[in-house]
């Protein structure tokens, strides 16, 4: 005996009803982590951008790699204050496939370094296609980079320490080119957020200490402007993923 035609109907309608109540679930929370994320860059006086397809080209390992180039949602650029002086930042979900899989969070160092570090947690399935080389556990993470020798230079007991205090919630810390950069959770708060800033500033003061005369000769491809009204020095105006001439 055949299925009677309403039963198809009525699970048809069910499904579109989920499939709606789901998707407009999803539009509600991704509406309301755009307002907290809007809030916040304008309670820091930094800039806020709701899309930027550039951006994540500016860097292709970590979670970059791990989850493909894709696109940059409600961005966040300004500057923060570490022990060793100013720096950049970026906070932005990392959106591939139409699903934001993590916030990235970047801070910048005044130079390049010369080898590509990635730093990920043991329990995650971090293996892709390819992988830089294996260079051995790093604190409670794995330490994969691009220049073997390079690397060992780098990290030192202080570079592990800040890698530690980082947080297990955290799959992925990397460096590469003159960024310090993290993958949190897609559901990251932004006082979660602000803690990982900070404890990306600390890393970056250790791979990038002050140097007077490297912060003259520094190539800068972001424009900022301070405001002298602005005691904290936190207004950041960038070009986000475009290049200024």
């Amino acid at each position: 005996m055949g299925i009677p035609a309403w039963v198809w109907f009525t699970v048809a309608a069910v499904a579109g009803v989920a499939g709606f109540a789901l998707l407009a679930t999803d539009r509600a929370q991704r509406t309301a982590r755009n307002r907290e994320r809007r809030r916040w860059a304008a309670l820091r006086g930094w800039q806020f951008e709701e899309t930027d397809h550039v951006l994540p080209t500016r860097w292709e390992a970590g979670a970059i790699a791990y989850y493909g180039t894709g696109l940059a949602r409600d961005v966040v650029a300004g500057s923060t204050f570490t022990a060793d002086g100013r720096r950049g930042v970026y906070v932005l979900d990392h959106e591939t496939g139409g699903k934001v899989n993590s916030v990235l969070v970047g801070v910048r160092c005044r130079r390049a370094l010369p080898v590509i570090i990635e730093l990920w947690l043991s329990t995650v399935p971090f293996q892709r296609d390819k992988m830089p080389d294996l260079l051995g556990p790093v604190g409670s993470r794995y330490a994969f980079v691009t220049d073997v020798p390079a690397a060992r230079k780098l990290i030192t007991p202080d570079l592990i320490d800040a890698a530690e205090e980082i947080g297990s919630d955290v799959t992925v810390v990397w460096l590469e080119g003159d960024w310090v950069l993290a993958s949190a959770p897609p559901n990251s708060s932004p006082a979660r957020i602000e803690r990982l800033l900070r404890d990306l500033g600390e890393l970056a003061d250790v791979v990038d200490p002050f140097d007077a005369e490297a912060e003259q000769a520094v190539d800068v491809d972001v424009e900022v402007d301070v405001d002298p009204s602005d005691e904290g020095g936190e207004i950041y105006r960038p070009s986000f993923g475009r290049k200024q001439s």
